[in-house]
Formats: C-alpha cells, sequence, structure tokens
C-alpha cells in the first residue's frame, strides 16, 4: 500500500512537472512568438530603407543648393533676392580698363536705381537688372547683390539707413572696340564679336537694334508687345543666318579630310556658273573667274567651283565634320544661344548639295558659332571658350575670383588648321578681302554674302583673325541687308584690328 502510494506520488509528480514544463514551453511560446518576430523585422527594414532615402535626400538638397546657389537665387520664384535688395546695394560693373558700365544709387527713401553710362552700347553685353535680367547682370547675379560685410559693418549700416556694399564685377569688354563696332553699324541691324583666340576674352560684343537699359522699365511694354520684336534678340549667340561663303571654310575641310594634300591638283574653269542636270549655281553678279585652282576658288569665293566640290563630296562623312564643329548641338556659351542648323546625310538632293556648298540653302548660323570656328582655326585646332567677366572684387577692392577662358578641346586637327590658315591668308592677300592689306598686321579671314531672299539682297559676313603668323584676336561681323562682306564687313574688321594693334 505505501509502494503504491509512492508510485502515484511519483506519477503526480511527474505529472505536474510534465504540464510546469508545457506552460513554460507555452509561455515561451506566447514570449516569441515566430509571426511577430517576422512583422517586427519587416517593419525594421522598412524603418531603415526610409531612414535611407530621407538621408539620401537631404544629402541631395544639400549638394544640389550648393551647387546651383546662383541660379536658384536668380530663380524669380525665389523671393531671398527681393529681401537681400532692400539690404544691399547692387555692384558696380566695370569694363577692363576700370570704366563704369554700370552702377547703383540708393534713394532717399531707401530703394536704389540702376544707371548705365554708355546707355545703348552695352545693351546685349551688360544687358538690364530690371524687368527680369539679360548679360552679364544675369550671369553675375549672385555676386551683383551679395554683401561681403562683416556683421559689425551691416549693423551699423542698418542703423543708419545705408546699404551695404557688394562685390563689383569687372568685364572683358574694351570700350574703344565696342564703340568702333556699334558706330559702323549705325542703322543697320547686326552682330559683331571680338575675340582673343588664346585666352577666350571677349573684348567686344555688340548686337543691333539695341535699347538702353535706363530705360527698360517704361520702355518694356513697347519692346514685348509684338512677338516679331527682337530688340531683345542678342544676334551674336541667338542670331541665326545664312553663313553665304564664310561656310566655304567648311566645305573646304570637308575637301581636305577626303583628299588630303590632293588639293594641290584641283583646277576649275569658272564661266560663271556650275550646272548639274536641272541643277544651276551662278557666282556673284555672274563673276567668271576663268582657271582656278583650289585655294584660287577659295580666296575669289567662286560659287561654280565650290558647287563643283560640294558635289564631289562624301555626304555621309560631310556630315560627320557638321558634328565636330558643332552644328545641331549646343554650343558652349555663357548665355542663351541657339543651334545652329544643318543636316547632311545620304539622301541628300543635288541641288542642296550645291547650295550648302557654297553657304545658302537650308544652312543657318549664329556669328557666335562662326567666331568659335575662326577662334579654332586660329589656334591650331584648340577652342578656348569664350567668357565675359574677367574678376570678382570684394568691397575692398580685393580680388576674390578670377576667371580664365576654359579649354574646350580640338574642333579640328593642327594640319587642318594650318590647311584652312593657308586659305584665309590667300583671302587678303589676293582675294575678297584685300581691304586688309596694311604694314600694321597680318590679318587672315573669310568674307560672305548670304543672300536671303529671291530678290537677291544680300548680308554682308567677314571672319577672320590676326596677325596671320601668330593670331592674338578673331572678329565676326555680320552687317544685316549689308551686300558684299568684302565692301560692307572688311571695312569693320579693319578699323578694329586697327584699334587693338594700336593699343595693345
Amino acid at each position: 500500500m505505501e509502494k503504491q502510494n509512492n508510485n502515484s506520488s511519483a506519477n503526480n509528480k511527474q505529472t505536474n512537472t510534465t504540464q510546469n514544463f508545457n506552460r513554460q514551453q507555452e509561455k515561451k511560446s506566447k514570449l516569441i512568438n515566430p509571426d511577430k518576430l517576422t512583422i517586427n523585422h519587416h517593419i525594421y527594414i522598412t524603418i531603415a530603407i526610409f531612414s535611407c532615402v530621407f538621408l539620401a535626400m537631404i544629402v541631395f538638397l544639400v549638394v544640389f543648393y550648393c551647387q546651383n546657389s546662383r541660379t536658384l537665387l536668380s530663380n524669380s520664384y525665389n523671393k531671398r533676392e527681393s529681401v537681400l535688395m532692400k539690404q544691399n546695394l547692387r555692384g558696380n560693373i566695370y569694363a577692363n580698363d576700370g570704366e563704369l558700365l554700370a552702377y547703383s544709387v540708393q534713394n532717399d527713401d531707401g530703394t536704389q536705381t540702376r544707371y548705365y553710362p554708355y546707355g545703348n552700347l552695352f545693351s546685349h553685353s551688360i544687358g538690364y537688372a530690371s524687368k527680369g535680367k539679360a548679360g552679364v547682370e544675369l550671369l553675375e547675379n549672385y555676386y551683383l547683390i551679395n554683401t561681403d560685410n562683416n556683421a559689425i559693418v551691416r549693423a551699423q549700416n542698418s542703423s543708419e539707413g545705408k546699404l551695404n556694399t557688394c562685390y563689383s564685377i569687372t568685364t572683358t569688354f574694351d570700350v574703344e572696340l565696342q564703340k568702333i563696332a556699334s558706330e559702323y553699324l549705325g542703322n543697320y541691324n547686326g552682330a559683331v564679336i571680338f575675340t582673343e583666340v588664346k585666352t577666350g576674352r571677349i573684348l567686344a560684343l555688340v548686337s543691333k537694334p539695341d535699347y538702353d537699359p535706363n530705360n527698360i522699365d517704361a520702355m518694356w511694354d513697347s519692346l514685348t508687345a509684338s512677338s516679331e520684336s527682337s530688340v531683345l534678340l542678342n544676334r551674336v549667340t541667338q542670331g541665326q543666318y545664312p553663313p553665304g561663303s564664310t561656310f566655304k571654310i567648311v566645305s573646304a575641310l570637308e575637301y581636305y579630310r577626303e583628299n588630303g594634300d590632293n588639293f594641290t591638283k584641283y583646277n576649275f574653269n569658272c564661266s560663271g556658273f556650275y550646272s548639274n542636270g536641272t541643277n544651276r549655281i551662278n557666282c556673284f553678279h555672274g563673276t567668271q573667274h576663268g582657271d582656278v585652282d583650289f585655294e584660287l576658288s577659295f580666296a575669289k569665293s567662286c560659287n561654280a567651283s565650290f558647287a563643283n566640290i560640294g558635289m564631289s563630296l562624301n555626304r555621309v562623312k560631310f556630315a560627320q565634320t557638321l558634328d565636330d564643329l558643332y552644328f545641331n548641338k549646343t554650343l558652349p556659351c555663357e548665355t542663351a544661344s541657339t543651334q545652329s542648323s544643318l543636316i547632311i546625310n545620304a539622301d541628300t538632293s543635288d541641288y542642296d548639295m550645291m547650295q550648302t556648298s557654297i553657304g545658302q540653302g537650308k544652312t543657318s548660323i549664329s556669328p557666335y558659332h562662326l567666331n568659335l570656328i575662326t577662334m579654332s582655326i586660329a589656334n591650331n585646332g584648340l577652342l578656348i571658350t569664350p567668357y565675359m567677366v574677367d574678376n570678382i572684387k570684394d568691397s575692398n577692392g580685393t580680388i576674390v575670383k578670377d576667371y580664365s577662358g576654359q579649354t574646350f578641346g580640338y574642333l579640328i586637327t593642327p594640319d587642318e588648321a594650318t590647311f584652312l590658315r593657308r586659305l584665309m591668308e590667300s583671302v587678303v592677300t589676293e582675294g575678297t578681302a584685300t581691304r586688309l592689306k596694311n604694314d600694321l598686321y597680318t590679318a587672315a579671314g573669310k568674307t560672305g554674302s548670304a543672300e536671303y531672299n529671291d530678290l537677291g539682297d544680300s548680308h554682308a559676313w567677314f571672319t577672320g583673325y590676326a596677325p596671320a603668323e601668330d593670331p592674338e584676336v578673331a572678329v565676326t561681323i555680320i552687317v544685316e541687308a549689308g551686300g558684299t562682306g568684302g565692301e560692307k564687313a572688311v571695312p569693320l574688321a579693319k578699323l578694329m584690328f586697327d584699334s587693338y594693334f594700336t593699343r595693345y
């Protein structure tokens, strides 16, 4: 009986132990629920992902702001500028010799008025700072509205009702060259750009028609009333024109790429026109040039010979040359610019090819783009990007930022540049730009007379550089409805070269 009781007691203990174990396991299972663990794991992963995304967004915004702070500040939707202009006096803008081109004056009521001492002269280069912005006023707006005055000076100015002094801008512009170009164009519409080929400095940039930025507020409605008005258009960088015979630079380059030194064997007899089937190209005013080689065809600007040359070119390869020269591409330019346009392919018709080879037909180019090509030729194929601002100075006159032209790259090879320079020199020595011959310097270039209507009226072009043997400066000129390049554009080039080489 005692043994039975002992067994019963043992069984009860075992049962209790088992029950306790089961209860403990049940508690553990409740404490460590696999489903709950999975859910928590997913929550932690989601939180981590969102944290990383949020952190990445913060980093992106900080980097974006640091890289684009100047652009963001100039945005019309950004009210920060209006706040700064209540505290700071917009900075001065100077020419390369220290001449004052733009400045602001504080009015009695605390507002400020912007003044442009040269009026219309720098309208498209310096621009305006009211009703939006343009030119250098837009390009360097960030510095022009910010001050380097310390907190103590700012506090003192605030207590006295004075505006803080902002940074000042020294441009690359030469007042004398700007005057010569503007006065020569007179009432003609057109564009002029004068650059240093080895540095990229823009010494003159003139676009006509122009306007007086001093009166921009009063004139704004009339300037923008018509969609056909082009007064505010910077014709240097945004104008699009048929290049006329200046495009023979490109046609000659393509011929050289396909034929090399065999260009010396080229010969053509010009009777004043070239025909291919029913298609015909006439020389300007039907001039008969007689027997011409390749160099003389270029120097005399013989349309008939270049139409013949154009028909011999490989159109697919020509398309690649156009691509190399940045046709149909965004140009390296500090301000707003338009793409030059020309499409050549295997399907291009013979007539279009003949027209293209002499710079007519569907071809359009900006003076700025033609100047880039000219700069590259003059600099052994290497292009230095043009720029308009030399430096930024603080309120004490200390330079805080220097600018220089950036190396853009080779548009053409040095060998190709040597070939084109030989041709462009012949234009001055025995061709259509003999007005540039003088004892002060040598020069080279290409003239153009670009027809723009069915009446035979033409724009006058010239693009070139000097000195011919070691180029320093390049100029590109278009005089709208000016006639021939040799008669209307070349004389302006000479005036500007004369001024430069007598002063520098």
